[in-house]
C-alpha cells in the first residue's frame, strides 16, 4: 500500500517509515522539520515538506500522493511545554489534524492510523488501564488528543471515515539506523543513557516514597518496532473495511524507575550518577496499560519490550549515532 506518514522526520515516524518500507509499502514521509533536520529523513523516501497548519499546501500533497492510507504521528508531546504553553498543541495536535483530515476528504483517502496517547486517561483509577477507563486528561497535552479522537469518531459518523487511535504510554528502544534524538529530551531511558555516556552530570529519580516496591514510580514501556508492528496490523483491519477505533499498546506488567537504572547500569557496564529528588507534582505511583484489546483485535502482543532489549538497542544507536540524526 502506498502510506503517507506525517512526522516521518521524528522518532516513532522515521521508525514507522523503515518498517513500513521493509515490509513493502510505498512510503511517503511528511514533516515540517520544526524539530528535526532533513537529516532525519532517509534519502530512500520520498518526501514532502509541509505544516499541517498550511491547509492549502497539505490538501495538494496529500491529493498528488493519493496515499491508501494517512499513519499520522506529527505533534507536539512534551507535557510540561504544553501547561507553561498550551497555544501551540491545540494549534498542532487539533487544527493541524483536522487539516488533515479535511485533506484525507478532499482527496477521497479512507483511512488513518493517529498516534495517540494514554495522558487522554488523566490519572487513572484503575490498573491496568482498559479503553473503557473515563477519559479525564489533566494536562493541555492529553486534552488535544482526544479533541483529535473526539474529531476521528465524528468523522466517523459523518464521512463513513475509517480509523484506528493507538494509545501510547511510553516508547522506547530503537533500530540500527532509528533512535531518540529530541531535543529537549524528556524521555527517561535516553536521558539515562546520556547520563552515562557522560553528557550530563547526574540522573534525576523524582520520588522513592510511592506505594509500590521499591518506593519509584512505575511506567509501561514498548519497544518501538513492537509499537509500529501494532500499526501496520491496524492497517491491515482498516483496509479491510473493518472497524479499530482506541487501541492501547502497553506491555502490561511496567517498570519502576529504579529498574530502568538497574537496567541501564546492568545494559551498559557503567555506573549511573543518581540524584534522588522529591516527587513531582501529578505523578501518579503507576501508569500500566490492559492491552487485552490490542491481543484481541490486532493479534498483537510485544515481542521485543524487555528492559534489556529496550536499553541496549538505544544504547547501541546512541553509541553509533554520537551525534544523532543531525551527524
Amino acid at each position: 500500500m502506498r502510506l503517507l506518514i506525517t512526522g516521518g522526520a521524528g522518532y516513532i515516524g522515521g521508525v514507522a517509515a523503515e518498517v513500513a518500507a521493509a515490509a513493502g509499502h510505498d512510503v511517503i514521509v511528511l514533516d515540517n522539520l520544526a524539530r528535526a533536520g532533513e537529516g532525519a529523513i532517509p534519502p530512500v523516501f520520498p518526501f514532502e515538506r509541509v505544516d499541517l497548519l498550511d491547509r492549502e499546501r497539505l490538501a495538494a500533497a496529500v491529493r498528488t500522493r493519493c496515499p491508501d492510507a494517512m499513519l499520522h504521528f506529527a505533534a507536539l508531546t512534551v507535557v510540561p511545554e504544553s501547561v507553561a504553553d498550551p497555544a501551540p498543541y491545540f494549534r498542532t495536535n487539533v487544527v493541524g489534524s483536522l487539516n488533515l483530515l479535511d485533506a484525507m476528504r478532499g482527496a477521497g483517502v479512507e483511512n488513518i492510523i493517529v498516534s495517540s496517547t494514554a495522558a487522554v486517561y488523566g490519572e487513572p483509577r484503575e490498573l491496568p488501564i482498559p479503553e473503557s477507563a473515563p477519559l479525564l486528561p489533566v494536562n493541555p497535552y492529553g486534552r488535544s488528543k482526544l479533541m483529535v479522537e473526539q474529531m476521528l469518531h465524528a468523522y466517523e459518523r459523518a464521512y463513513s471515515l475509517r480509523w484506528a487511535a493507538l494509545r501510547y504510554f511510553n516508547v522506547a528502544g530503537a533500530t540500527d539506523e532509528r533512535g531518540e534524538d529530541h531535543d529537549p529530551e524528556t524521555h527517561i531511558i535516553p536521558l539515562a543513557l546520556a547520563t552515562a555516556l557522560g553528557r550530563r552530570p547526574e540522573f534525576s529519580v523524582f520520588g522513592t516514597d510511592y506505594p509500590t516496591p521499591d518506593g519509584t514510580a512505575i511506567r509501561d514501556y514498548v519497544h518501538v518496532v513492537d509499537l509500529v508492528e501494532a500499526h501496520l496490523a491496524a492497517l491491515d483491519r482498516l483496509v479491510a473495511g473493518e472497524a479499530v477505533g482506541p487501541v492501547n499498546l502497553g506491555s502490561k506488567d511496567g517498570f519502576s524507575v529504579r529498574q530502568i537504572v538497574e537496567g541501564v547500569e546492568r545494559v551498559t557496564g557503567r555506573t549511573l550518577p543518581v540524584r534522588y529528588q522529591p516527587r513531582r507534582a501529578g505523578d501518579p505511583p503507576a501508569l500500566v496499560a490492559d492491552s487485552t484489546r490490542a491481543h484481541e483485535l490486532l493479534g498483537w502482543s510485544p515481542k521485543r519490550s524487555t528492559l534489556d532489549e529496550m536499553i541496549g538497542s538505544a544504547w547501541s544507536w546512541m553509541e553509533r549515532h554520537p551525534a544523532g540524526h543531525r551527524g
